[in-house]
């Protein structure tokens, strides 16, 4: 999508899938906890390809996941923890848990 096509529109980006100061989102605490991330680089693309996975899939399988998140590269965790932290984060969300943690953010 090029720019001019997203005038009028709203756009998510990492810095706005939690309230600044608050919790942090489930995907984003999933993603910690699971070590879904290293050096971070890839961390941002992930968790938002991730939310609109579970937007559309809300209980997306292993395969589901890795499909979905195939053309985001990561050189660092080999993408099983990744796929475990979105999984951790779809159930989190599904049951509307939300972390506490306000000191760390993604």
């Amino acid at each position: 999508m090029l720019a001019a096509q997203a005038v009028g529109t709203s756009v998510l980006t990492i810095e706005g899938v939690a309230p600044e100061g608050g919790p942090l989102h489930p995907l984003q605490a999933a993603f910690r906890e699971q070590h879904g991330l290293q050096c971070g680089y890839c961390t941002p693309g992930m968790i938002m390809s991730a939310l609109d996975l579970i937007d559309q899939n809300p209980e997306p399988s292993e395969s589901d996941i890795r499909e979905w998140l195939e053309g985001n590269l990561c050189r660092c965790t080999g993408y099983d923890s990744i796929v475990k932290a979105v999984r951790a984060g779809a159930e989190a969300m599904q049951s509307g848990a939300v972390t506490s943690d306000t000191n760390v953010r993604l």
